[in-house]
């Protein structure tokens, strides 16, 4: 294992996140002689399109399907290329002049890089829903790492809800497995339908089609899928019941286990607190960076690959990654040959085609994104969502006032299951677009550590002596 003291002081390049992104970035970088390192806070690469592909228990092809042990190819190129691999490594900080902190094992380091490839991946979209913040409500992404890292299945009476390709992946994956799935309970508003049909062409000449219409049957014919248009868990110490209304009825339905979901969102947090700019996507509903053809964002020297960048895929993550890192080695080593970047922006050109289609397909309704009442929006400060709404309707313009009111944001998830719902309560209380509204101001730490760890950096020869004297 990697220990913070065994780092370099500096590299050419710093990657952050082991997914597809980075791992296709640190292979291209390392084999053309950059130096190169990775850091990713889990305990193996993979990130969590490919969670556990070096070490899952499962060994059942079938189960996770063949797009997931595609990943087995990537995780080899890039473990072979001689770039740096740390696992268990949680970058905390990064800023504008590319001095990257990272803790390990308890112990930290600040680290020089020429150049940065910040591929932190993507977010299950908040879901805050009656209820959600009981025992026995989980995120589909949380199952299924569970999944692909430990093999584990629920048991009980499993209800799955929500929207998005991952929730019939998923649901796919469990029935696979020998899991017993109740219900799904189907989100999609019907009028989402006509709004992605003239969206239709180009999905059929994706390679999302074939794959996503197997998925359907498969799942379809197992499970029974039933339209909601509210959904709320109920329970005293842990989930008992989940109320939902279909067809315009209200339907009660015993479960020891409901797993929601309902889209990705890219995981912009180090980016931002990096000063890169970011701008509203109206379209996927969420924040992503200003970047450049090569994925460089408004910062110089630091790019963001990957679903960092904007969600399409793991297939389009790893060619974001490729062309992040040929940027990167012409940029450190313009001598040194490396891909043609054309035949990677067409690769990436194919598997972007047909995320119009399911970006509007599966658009999120407005009652599964903006909540009302007493339901929690702010999981880590337990702030209800009628507070904020309470504080923007008497004046408050953004998120980062709201701070200031409620502590929103200010939790360990330093937003990441808020940030999105904050911003979207407070436009539609303002009567303005997300976009007007911003995201929270980060600034580091982006991730918990602890005052230990913070004592354990290294200290210069010159603060040495100021100390002794």
């Amino acid at each position: 294992m990697t220990r913070a003291p065994d780092l370099a002081s500096s590299y050419d390049l710093v990657v952050v996140g082991g997914g597809p992104a980075g791992l296709a970035a640190a292979a291209l970088a390392a084999r053309a002689g950059v130096s190169t390192v990775l850091f990713d806070e889990n305990p193996g690469i993979g990130g969590q399109i490919y969670r556990g592909i070096t070490s899952t228990p499962i060994k059942d092809r079938a189960v996770l399907g063949e797009d997931y042990w595609a990943g087995t190819a990537l995780a080899a190129e890039a473990t072979a290329s001689g770039a740096t691999i740390v696992n268990g490594a949680t970058v905390w900080s990064l800023d504008p002049s590319r001095q990257v902190g990272v803790a390990i094992a308890g112990q930290v380091r600040m680290i020089q890089a020429q150049r940065v490839i910040v591929a932190t991946g993507s977010l299950e979209r908040p879901f805050p829903i009656p209820g959600w913040t009981l025992p026995g409500v989980m995120t589909a992404g949380a199952a299924q790492t569970v999944l692909k890292a430990q093999g584990l299945v629920p048991g009980g009476r499993t209800l799955l809800a929500g929207c998005g390709p991952l929730l019939w992946l998923l649901a796919a994956q469990l029935l696979r497995a020998g899991a017993a799935i109740e219900a799904i309970l189907e989100t999609t508003p019907r009028g989402n339908w006509l709004r992605a049909l003239p969206h239709l062409p180009d999905f059929l000449l994706s390679p999302y089609w074939s794959k996503g219409l197997a998925l359907l049957r498969e799942v379809k014919g197992k499970v029974p899928v039933i339209p909601i248009e509210r959904l709320a868990a109920r329970g005293e110490d842990r989930l008992q019941e989940v109320d939902y209304v279909s067809h315009g009825k209200e339907h009660r339905r015993r479960a020891d286990l409901l797993l929601l979901h309902q889209g990705v969102v890219p995981n912009v947090n180090l980016a931002n607190a990096a000063g890169a700019v970011h701008r509203w996507n109206e379209r996927q509903l969420c924040f992503e960076p200003v970047l450049d053809v090569d994925f460089t964002s408004t910062v110089s020297g630091i790019a963001v690959a990957g679903d960092g960048a904007g969600i399409a895929g793991g297939t389009a993550a790893a060619e974001r990654g490729r062309l992040a890192a040929i940027a990167a080695v012409r940029a450190l080593k313009p001598a040194v040959s490396v891909p043609d970047p054309q035949s990677v922006r067409q690769r990436l050109q194919r598997e972007e085609l047909g995320r119009g289609f399911l970006d509007t397909l599966y658009r999120p309704a407005d009652a599964f994104r903006l909540p009302e009442g007493e339901t929690i929006a702010c999981r880590c400060e337990e702030v209800t969502s009628g507070q904020i709404r309470g504080m923007a309707a008497i004046g408050c313009e953004g998120p980062n006032q709201m701070k200031a009111f409620l502590r929103c944001g200010m939790g360990p998830c330093q937003g990441r299951l808020c940030g999105l719902t904050v911003t979207e309560l407070i436009a539609a209380e303002r009567r303005t677009r997300p976009g007007e509204v911003g995201y929270y101001r980060l600034r580091p730490p982006v991730k918990p550590i602890t005052l230990a760890e913070l004592a354990s950096l290294p200290i210069s020869e010159a603060e040495r002596k100021a100390v002794e004297r």
